[in-house]
């Protein structure tokens, strides 16, 4: 029985530093990313590559850059995709009293304060602000000291007022980890990413947590705003996002069976309510963008 919870990742800035700032490249192990949490929030940007986004709730495949907040205590898993990585990440993890509870109380720090509430959600930025602000994310590895805290709240204060962002979990759950209760809730989404593309039982997946079938049932729709059947979906048309973009010989209906589907109507059906447009189309218009 697999009781895999999202790990308190404890993160220790260079001494004489407030802020802790690392880039990863192609030669990062990708295979470490795991689910985790800190009370830290995290700044990252991803200048080029290929992977998933699951943080809290969300859950999402990304073909080029990425520019995201992860609030504090919010679960995550690594972005980069060990199979595709061909860029750069940079990670900068903070407190968000990192320069003091009194500094958060003044006048002009009331938007950035905002920017952290928002935060809690997991914010991804768009085109514009990504264009704006990455490379001055990037080149924070080249300061040091007061100036590096200075070009960091430069950045904070660009974020705090654009309008330039998605809220990742606005309508759904993002949850801040302590534990017990999203131990189970690891365990589940752990499971449900080394198997969605089989089927999974109910019976088999209460086991995992130690519940009935309809204690399950009712926990993890409390606990998502999901029933189990909708996450379990998200994630095979995730994956089919992920064949469709880079298996160009890949058949539509193989895309369908690889990722756990075993009706191809009922295939697009799903990809069509997740994303918006049919699988087809989804696939022409990656392919106008990459040509």
């Amino acid at each position: 029985m697999i009781k895999k919870k999202p790990t308190l990742e404890k993160l220790t800035p260079s001494f004489g530093s407030s802020l802790l700032v690392r880039q990863h490249g192609e030669s990062a192990d990708k295979n470490n990313a795991f689910w985790h949490f800190h009370p830290e929030l995290e700044l990252v940007y991803v200048n080029k590559g290929q992977g998933k986004t699951h943080i809290g709730n969300h859950l999402s495949y990304f073909n080029n850059s990425q520019l995201i907040l992860i609030g504090a205590n919010l679960p995550h898993n690594g972005f980069s995709d060990r199979l595709t990585a061909n860029g750069t990440e940079t990670i900068i993890q903070f407190k968000s009293d990192f320069l003091g509870d009194e500094f958060l109380n003044i006048p002009e720090m009331s938007n950035i304060v905002a920017l952290f509430e928002r935060a809690k959600k997991g914010i991804r930025f768009q085109i514009d602000t990504k264009k704006k602000i990455g490379l001055k994310i990037e080149k924070l590895l080249e300061h040091d000291g007061l100036k590096r805290v200075i070009k960091f709240l430069e950045i904070l204060n660009y974020l705090a007022k654009t309008d330039d962002y998605t809220l990742l979990n606005a309508d759904g759950f993002a949850f801040e980890a302590e534990a017990q209760e999203s131990a189970k809730i690891g365990s589940v989404f752990k499971y449900i990413r080394e198997n969605f593309e089989r089927h999974i039982a109910l019976d088999e997946i209460a086991d995992i947590v130690s519940m009935t079938v309809p204690a399950f049932c009712r926990y993890f729709k409390k606990a998502t705003g999901k029933t189990f059947t909708q996450v379990v979906n998200e994630y095979r048309v995730v994956h089919a996002t992920k064949l469709l973009t880079e298996k160009s010989d890949m058949s539509i209906a193989d895309v369908c069976y690889e990722c756990g589907f075993n009706n191809f109507s009922h295939f697009n059906k799903v990809f069509n309510d997740i994303t918006g447009k049919s699988a087809s189309s989804y696939r022409k218009e990656i392919m106008r963008i990459i040509q």
